[in-house]
């Protein structure tokens, strides 16, 4: 029987993380992947040779002084990642397509703040009163300061208050509104159900720069791979917990593998979705409320996926860019299960070099899609997908195409979309309950599932714990591993690393 520290479930960017922060303290740890390969929604995949994003497609809070750059400091992946920022004019666009209403956000806060300033000139105290209000909240998140974070997440004022309830306060100006509450698509959850802090602490970082990353979330699995082996911390495929045994005094003596292995560990963090944790821990330790409380979460959305080439185009002249389609106003309706119009979508030009070492102009656009909108295949896997689904992916790949054509008319005749993935596809690739893109909603005033669980050496980290998103996930390992490792170890050894 092999024994550990640690087991980390998961092995996506918070599953990485972790695993890396407790090796790096000393700790033994076993890293359970249940896909072929580790990497979660950060690995890529190739059509025609090309590589494309699975699932992380670009990410804020990589300025110099922000916490995701100080986060990949301290596990030391950050001298491998190359950002490339979106801060050319037009690189990060928002189009209402109704009226043709374009409107550019530059890189920074103090320029976002004047260029809506400058478009909204009627509403320059309301601009100016959101901007400070966000950045009053991220001063006071100490979670988003390695330095200051602690085991229990703070809570301000903010995050009893929705985004919506803001808005209302300052302006009504519908466009505005949309603009501010636009990153509202990062993290999944309507302005009306999400808090205002939660809200600002996802937003913040990308109002302050956008970026996509050299060779994508694959060069995040390569770095954390690399430092793996150095820390020799033991990876296995294919393998997920079936079973906790021994279970006395609310603590897990054992853990039972798919393939009937047992493993003895100290304790074992599950980074995967609420849902999936619930089915793995043995019931009869769970009071009702812990259950009840877990089966209510409601899954944020998902997307529907297009990947294509352009031909012919000036690759000099092609990206990194991000188009933000909007079809309506209200980001209420857009994020809507019921909503019927046309979604919104998001079009992302980049170069990718190929497996042929050539430049290839390619475009990743995707819209929000809900489990509802697939439910009738539920039941259906990989590559057995009924007739009529395979007409639905057709219908909603070619209205895709249309817009993407629409949208850049010199691109027509010269785009040609390779695969198609809806939330089916992501459910079952990357093994979640329903192939929601942030996990759960962050609702306001939820209790979400975070550290310690109901038995003693259990733990929750994720993207479904803090905040979603790359940084939301890589925050919730940091705080988890201070809660494993000890406050004042823990805080040498991040000082020491930011201070190296």
């Amino acid at each position: 029987m092999k024994q550990y520290n640690d087991i980390v479930v998961g092995s996506g960017v918070s599953g990485m993380t972790l695993a890396l922060l407790l090796a790096m303290n000393g700790r033994k740890v076993l890293l359970l992947e249940k896909a072929p390969q580790i990497g979660g929604s950060l690995r890529r995949f190739y059509k025609q040779g090309i590589p494309f994003d699975t699932g992380f497609h670009f990410t804020g809070g990589f300025s110099q002084d922000g916490v995701l750059a100080d986060m990949l400091e301290v596990v030391g992946i950050r001298d491998f990642l190359k950002p490339v920022f979106l801060s050319k004019p037009g690189a990060n666009r928002f189009i209402f397509e109704r009226e043709g209403a374009v409107y550019d956000l530059p890189s920074g806060i103090e320029n976002s703040c004047a260029a809506l300033r400058a478009y909204f000139p009627r509403e320059s105290a309301a601009i100016d009163a959101y901007f400070a209000l966000m950045q009053k909240v991220c001063y006071q998140t100490m979670t988003l300061d390695l330095r200051k974070i602690a085991f229990t997440p703070e809570v301000v004022d903010e995050d009893y208050v929705s985004l919506d309830a803001v808005l209302d306060s300052l302006t009504a100006d519908a466009r505005l509104r949309a603009l501010l509450s636009a990153y509202c698509m990062c993290h999944g959850t309507q302005p009306k159900e999400i808090s205002f802090a939660n809200h600002a602490r996802v937003g913040s970082g990308l109002f302050e720069s956008v970026a996509r990353i050299e060779q994508g979330g694959d060069a995040f699995i390569r770095a954390f791979r690399g430092l793996f082996v150095r820390h020799d911390i033991d990876i296995r495929c294919k393998a997920y917990i079936a079973e906790c045994a021994r279970v006395q005094d609310d603590y897990v003596g054992e853990f039972v593998l798919n393939t009937g292995e047992v493993i003895q560990a100290d304790d074992c963090i599950f980074t995967i979705h609420p849902h999936g944790i619930l089915k793995i821990l043995p019931q009869r330790y769970l009071s009702k409320a812990f259950v009840d409380r877990v089966s209510a979460y409601e899954s944020s959305i998902g997307f529907f996926s297009v990947f294509g080439e352009v031909k012919q185009a000036d690759v000099d002249d092609f990206g990194p860019s991000l188009v933000s389609l909007f079809p309506a106003e209200d980001i209420n309706v857009l994020l809507d299960p019921d909503y019927g119009g046309m979604p919104a979508l998001a079009v992302i030009r980049s170069v990718e070099e190929g497996l042929d070492n050539q430049r290839h102009c390619v475009i990743n656009a995707f819209e929000p899609s809900f489990y509802s909108q697939v439910r009738q295949w539920a039941d259906s896997t990989v590559g057995k997908r009924p007739q009529a689904y395979a007409k639905y992916k057709a219908r909603k790949a070619a209205e895709i195409t249309r817009r993407i054509e629409g949208l850049y008319p010199q691109y027509r005749g010269t785009f040609t979309a390779f695969d198609a993935a809806s939330v089916l596809t992501f459910r079952d690739y990357l093994n979640s309950p329903d192939g929601s893109a942030y996990g759960i909603k962050q609702k306001i005033s939820q209790f979400n599932l975070f550290g310690k669980l109901p038995l003693r050496n259990l733990y929750a980290a994720g993207q479904s714990s803090v905040l979603p998103g790359l940084v939301g996930a890589m925050v919730s390992s940091f705080v988890v591993a201070r809660g494993i490792v000890g406050k004042e170890l823990y805080n040498e050894f991040i000082t020491g690393h930011l201070c190296s």
